[in-house]
């Protein structure tokens, strides 16, 4: 019997993606399962429709299988999909991402709502604590706070980062550099805040 494609680890991803190429189907029924919930959460950080994710989701797996014998075997795959898929969004909305000082703080360019996972909450001071982390995320301009989501949520390291969006590996550095700056910041002034409330 076959051993099942689905896995979740790189080295899998990438016979599973050099298998799709190869024109495998189950190969690349494999890879829309693995990768579709990932995309689906991505884009909706750039769009709240959920059935405009859906589409562009599926019409870039549908340019993979078309456009399979052109596409290069040897690259990261969740990265690729990822850089795809922000690019065919950007696209279809007709509102191109130009990486403009001028556009940091605009608002459609990239939401996240930073969430808090309710079993690591053991107490109330890691609660609030997590509470306050989160909230000071959620203050960052969009192009530092789609780093963070990309570098600690999705576990990308700077190259990956640099591909999906767009930009030079140095600029993933200093975006990532300037936010943990603004967390460490707004931590430093939340917690003095803090402190002042429990010493009155």
């Amino acid at each position: 019997m076959q051993k099942p494609l689905l896995s979740t680890s790189s080295e899998d991803h990438e016979v599973i993606w050099k298998r799709t190429l190869a024109g495998h189907v189950s190969a690349f029924e494999t890879l829309m399962d693995s990768h579709f919930r990932l995309l689906f959460e991505y884009g909706l950080k750039f769009s709240d429709d959920e059935e405009f994710v859906k589409d562009n989701i599926q019409d870039l797996f549908l340019y993979v299988w078309e456009k399979r014998r052109n596409l290069n075997t040897n690259i990261p795959v969740k990265p690729y999909l990822m850089a795809s898929l922000r690019r065919m969004m950007h696209r279809a909305s007709n509102t191109a991402l130009v990486y403009n000082p001028s556009l940091e703080n605009h608002p459609t360019l990239f939401d996240v709502k930073f969430s808090v996972e309710k079993e690591y909450i053991r107490r109330e001071t890691t609660r609030l604590m997590s509470l306050k982390l989160k909230t000071t995320l959620e203050k960052l301009p969009p192009r530092q706070k789609e780093v963070v989501y990309l570098k600690f949520f999705q576990e990308l390291n700077r190259d990956q980062i640099a591909t999906v969006m767009n930009i030079s590996p140095q600029t993933v550095s200093n975006l990532l550099q300037i936010a943990m700056k603004q967390l460490r910041k707004h931590w430093k002034a939340q917690f003095a805040t803090s402190s002042l409330m429990l010493a009155n």
